[in-house]
């Protein structure tokens, strides 16, 4: 049986990777300070990753899988509090690209600041270069938007209230910016092939195939809520973040590398449905922002 430890594992990515682990009959520890529910069948190690001493000392991990890692102090002190472990796997993200960099961005690119992600992003580098620093044969992921059951940020769960309160939708602009995701479970599988394989490279930027339009985003939403949604389309200089889930930002990862060890991912259709049962049973657990209220007090009567 491995051992598995897990940075974090209440909420959304790393709470979906434990119990992905746990249902596998791996030994799954989760590491945090116990503010939430912890998941059936998870290990709980007390503790604030800032303020380890010596909780970690005396165990080893088969696998460390660090979601919760956002800048170069919470590597350093991280590694600094393991006793031993086998394999090193970070969940970085797709902020360590500049937007001005051709895209789709390979993992051969220059990493660097992104005028729209700014210091999350930047962290984010800071804390890759400390990992391979120490640690030459950890593995990161670039992942872009994540998605899927356990989402507890108001992307699709805002789509989601929209058509269940058969609302119009309003889109930025003409609809067309395009959008990257990634199924959680997709990710906890293409962890599975790099403990399996080993591959030699270490750096890998993941995601689904595919864009998708906004426009079709929205409606791969209202579909999975059974309905169609009727759009309306901002035109006027309104940020877009007060109105909508994402950033005014359209970026595209190569995914070639990881298309070659793994070459099927959850179709989005798929996904999105799985996020819409989720959600019906787990509302509360989402955080929400005033989109809805900015949109009646704002938009209400655009195009």
């Amino acid at each position: 049986m491995k051992t598995v430890l897990v940075t974090g594992g209440t909420t959304f990515v790393s709470r979906y990777t434990a119990e992905y682990y746990v249902a596998k009959g791996y030994m799954v520890y989760v590491l945090n300070r116990n503010t939430k529910p912890q998941s059936n069948g998870v290990i709980l190690i007390e503790a604030d990753r800032h303020d380890l001493k010596d909780e970690l000392k005396n165990y080893h991990f088969d696998i460390v899988i660090d979601v919760t890692a956002y800048n170069d102090k919470d590597i350093n002190m991280l590694l600094d509090a393991l006793g031993s472990f086998n394999d090193y796997i970070m969940i970085s993200s797709s902020a360590v690209y500049p937007e001005y960099l051709p895209q789709p961005f390979t993992e051969e690119a220059e990493i660097g600041e992104n005028r729209i992600w700014g210091k999350y992003g930047t962290d984010k580098i800071a804390a890759e270069k400390a990992l391979t620093s120490r640690v030459p044969d950890a593995y990161i992921l670039r992942p872009p938007y994540l998605y899927g059951p356990m989402n507890n940020v108001y992307r699709e769960a805002f789509v989601f209230d929209c058509a269940l309160q058969k609302r119009k939708f309003y889109v930025p602009k003409d609809g067309q910016m395009k959008l990257q995701f990634f199924h959680v479970n997709d990710l906890c599988k293409f962890m599975d092939i790099v403990i399996e394989k080993k591959p030699e490279q270490h750096i890998y930027n993941v995601g689904n195939r595919f864009t998708v339009s906004v426009k079709e985003w929205v409606k791969l939403c209202y579909n999975a809520a059974g309905e169609n949604p009727d759009l309306g389309f901002v035109s006027k200089d309104i940020e877009q973040r007060k109105y909508f889930s994402f950033y005014d930002y359209e970026y595209y990862l190569d995914v070639n590398k990881q298309l070659e060890l793994m070459p099927e991912t959850t179709p989005l259709e798929q996904g999105i449905k799985e996020s819409f049962e989720w959600y019906i049973k787990n509302k509360e657990k989402v955080i929400k922002k005033p989109f809805i209220d900015f949109i009646d007090a704002n938009l209400i009567g655009e195009k």
